[in-house]
């Protein structure tokens, strides 16, 4: 069984994880919208990957005898002012996420819940991955980003990530 904070946590953190994919699809929209299908498909992807994360949750919870609760989902609320506002805003909530982790991490810790210490241990991984990537998008496009040939160069690059299932066994 287990501890209630801790259960609690995870559980919000199911509603924090399928918010991250209305806000990717938000992201996926509007470059859709803007012409840019590469990074539209990276969004669209990088909110395949979320709401499997908030799957992994909820499996985790009912495996350890818990409900899983859902709540309803915030509706984005980033304003995407140009083709950078995604990008940037997606490695600030890469950030705040990976704060989430550590936070449900230390309440674990702190009842020496080491089965939940362990799952959690593939997010810390996954979140070192997705602020590396959200790093990454944005120091190609202040490179590559003015320049209309390199973005199309881009564009092409993103649109050839395909979506693979997580392979964490709980």
């Amino acid at each position: 069984m287990l501890n209630a904070k801790v259960a609690e946590l995870l559980n919000t953190q199911i509603n924090k994880e399928f918010y991250s994919a209305y806000l990717y699809l938000d992201f996926a929209n509007f470059y859709e919208d803007e012409g840019l299908k590469g990074f539209a498909n990276w969004y669209r992807v990088q909110a395949q990957e979320e709401r499997d994360h908030a799957m992994l949750f909820i499996q985790y919870l009912q495996n350890n005898g818990e409900k899983a609760t859902l709540e309803a989902i915030d509706k984005p609320g980033v304003a995407l002012r140009d083709r950078m506002s995604p990008l940037k805003a997606g490695l600030e909530h890469e950030e705040y996420v990976t704060s989430l982790i550590h936070n449900i991490y230390d309440a674990a810790y702190s009842v020496k819940d080491f089965r939940t210490m362990q799952f959690l241990d593939w997010f810390v991984k996954e979140q070192g991955e997705e602020e590396t990537n959200a790093s990454d998008l944005i120091k190609k496009m202040e490179l590559f980003g003015d320049d209309v040939k390199s973005l199309y160069m881009l564009d092409n690059e993103l649109s050839a990530r395909v979506y693979t299932a997580p392979s964490l066994v709980l």
